[in-house]
């Protein structure tokens, strides 16, 4: 994460363009080599900071009172990690925004940004389906899922993220 928050911070100072892997590691306090070791790209250093996100959403949806249904639980965790201040501080937030801009107009970035959106659903397909065998069986209409509910947690995650997309 220390890797991830300098990449970040240099993005955000400098620019994408002109920041160097070497410089991430500088700021890291690490060797090259060792930053090699754990990111091929210097665009795949912020990947952590975009899991967080998807790690928190999944968490909120999967610690949301039992008596919400899965479409309740969703929603509950919308509003608590999607707002300010409530499952994240405004400072994380506006990192993540310019970091989430900045995925817009660099195609290596977004490229890191869709993998982890992309893995963030499976996560979320397994909490759906942990809400589902607890006992509402209308999740998968209302969310039109599939068995797996892989297609559901895919259309959940897509709303998120053009919601965040269209917010930063």
């Amino acid at each position: 994460m220390e890797i991830a928050r300098a990449a970040a911070r240099l993005f955000v100072g400098h620019g994408l363009r002109a920041t160097r892997a070497e410089d991430i590691a500088r700021a890291a306090g690490i060797a090259p080599r060792t930053f090699y070791r754990y990111f091929a790209t210097k665009e795949e250093a912020v990947a952590p900071l975009y899991a967080v996100g998807a790690e928190r959403w999944a968490e909120a949806v999967r610690d949301a009172p039992a008596a919400l249904s899965p479409c309740e639980a969703l929603e509950h965790a919308v509003r608590y990690t999607l707002t300010p201040g409530g499952g994240v501080s405004a400072p994380s937030w506006e990192s993540a925004r310019t970091l989430i801009r900045l995925a817009e107009t660099n195609p290596a970035l977004r490229k890191v940004w869709a993998e982890v959106c992309h893995t963030a659903e499976r996560g979320l397909a397994e909490v759906l389906a942990a809400r589902l065998s607890a006992g509402d069986d209308n999740v998968a209409a209302r969310l039109a899922a599939s068995p797996g509910l892989r297609f559901g947690a895919a259309v959940a995650g897509a709303a998120v993220r053009v919601a965040v997309e269209y917010w930063a």
